[in-house]
């Protein structure tokens, strides 16, 4: 077969820039004759591999070819993928991988194991150091489902694609494949989206103009004519995805995971020019859902010095036996990333009550400045209930008029600023010029603390 023609390679060429693409190690041949595997050689072993570029940024690139040996992993395939990992972590440059196999190659026997292990071992390496994108076309399972998780970004075809561990027919007491699509697999965190390819290339460009090519490069944007001054009406009001909208320069976002821990959004933003990673609440209690999406999407900001902006807007923890079995485990390991990052950090406060409050972008967490609007509530608890709680004597109408005295002598954003938790009270129309100003003296940060690996969660 004409590998030039192969629809591993029309997905490469699609998602690179025009005649950007050079492929490595084309002749690569299986070298197995075990079993049933015959003496017939397929060029490629079923993995096209190379470099590119995606608008302009260098990229290295692989793709299953399930028209070959049904894609499936071999010993010469894992060896493939495994040097051009190498390479890309030698030349600070991303990898894009476009999975669709068969799975291990079952007359290779350990020889499969062996590959595919070598490449769980180059992804974990390259983790941190660059970052790792993967789209899931046609099927991806068994040991293979799990390459997606060792990605900081994966998306997955909307029709076609399947990602599982066990076969949907193989599982206990299940004959339903729903599981395996796209639609279910983002809605458990697996996928930052789903889409048909175009959309999924749209995507990756449009992660490629936010984010650094290493954990060393700059995460800018040139030519930002939007005004770093520009007011933003009616701020306070907006749901999360659209005030992250209105603040960023010229509305652009790249959300991630956008059906997963749906009481946050997670995305990046640009600021005069500069990405920022924003989290932002949407005023209901807070579900460990929505605290492991943002875990996860802030270790990948501190991991490549992307600033930190956390709009807060929590009335306390959702009330369910579901976030009583993995919440404080779920919020430890947010408190792990906010306490010690390294990175410029800034808050916003809408409304920050109780623990759940204190835990998302305090002053106490080590955020470096923090802002809040006249009209914010911060507090120990909601005003109501702590009047019921200091004066239970009391009939409800003065129990009432307590609650209004306790909200604005305790759980206002002035009594907040006043004892030092709050930087300053500003305008909501001046969140967006206020940012800026706070993320430009914040360049340059540098923390020196005691060296350690990493943390345990």
């Amino acid at each position: 077969m004409d590998q030039r023609n192969s629809l591993a390679r029309k997905r490469i060429e699609a998602l690179l820039d025009e005649s950007s693409f050079v492929e490595i190690g084309a002749h690569v041949c299986s070298r197995s004759t075990d079993f049933n595997a015959g003496e017939k050689q397929e060029a490629s072993d079923g993995v096209i591999c190379g470099y590119g570029s995606i608008s302009g940024k260098p990229v290295y690139i692989y793709a299953q070819d399930r028209e070959v040996l049904s894609g499936s992993i071999g010993e010469m395939h894992g060896k493939k993928i495994a040097s051009l990992y190498d390479t890309a972590m030698k030349m600070g440059c991303p990898v894009v991988e476009l999975l669709d196999s068969s799975g291990l190659r079952i007359p290779e026997a350990t020889d499969a194991i062996f590959a595919l292990s070598t490449i769980y071992e180059k992804k974990a390496k390259a983790k941190g150091l660059v970052p790792q994108y993967t789209v899931i076309f046609g099927q991806v399972g068994g040991g293979l489902a799990i390459l997606p998780s060792l990605s900081d970004f994966s998306f997955m075809e909307k029709e076609e694609a399947r990602l599982f561990l066990t076969a949907p027919d193989g599982v206990e007491g299940n004959k339903d494949e729903a599981f395996a699509k796209a639609e279910a697999q983002a809605k458990q965190g697996n996928l930052d989206f789903y889409g048909t390819e175009e959309e999924i290339f749209a995507e990756i460009r449009k992660a490629f103009a936010f984010l650094p090519a290493n954990n060393e490069d700059a995460a800018y944007q040139e030519d930002v004519e939007d005004s770093l001054n520009r007011s933003v009406e009616g701020f306070f009001a907006l749901a999360p995805r659209e005030a992250l909208e209105t603040l960023s320069d010229e509305g652009r976002i790249f959300e991630v995971k956008s059906h997963f821990g749906e009481g946050a959004v997670t995305a990046f933003i640009s600021l005069n020019g500069q990405t920022v990673g924003a989290v932002a609440t949407n005023g209901e209690p807070l579900h460990w859902k929505a605290v492991e999406k943002m875990d996860q999407f802030l270790r990948f900001c501190n991991s490549y010095s992307i600033p930190i902006l956390t709009v807060c807007d929590v009335p306390g923890f959702e009330n369910c036996s579901c976030n009583e079995k993995h919440m404080a485990k779920a919020m430890a390991s947010l408190l792990s990333i906010y306490g010690n990052a390294s990175v410029p950090m800034v808050s916003l406060v809408k409304k920050a009550i109780g623990s759940a409050g204190a835990a998302m972008g305090s002053k106490g967490l080590g955020v470096d400045l923090v802002y809040a609007y006249p009209e914010s509530e911060i507090s120990i608890m909601d005003a109501k209930y702590a009047a019921d709680i200091l004066y239970p004597e009391k009939s409800a109408s003065e129990r009432e008029e307590e609650s209004k005295k306790f909200l604005a002598e305790k759980s206002s954003a002035l009594a907040a600023a006043k004892r030092g938790y709050v930087d300053d009270l500003i305008l909501p129309e001046e969140s967006r010029q206020r940012i800026i100003s706070a993320f430009e003296i914040l360049y340059g940060k540098a923390n020196f603390d005691f060296h350690k690996k990493f943390g345990s969660n």
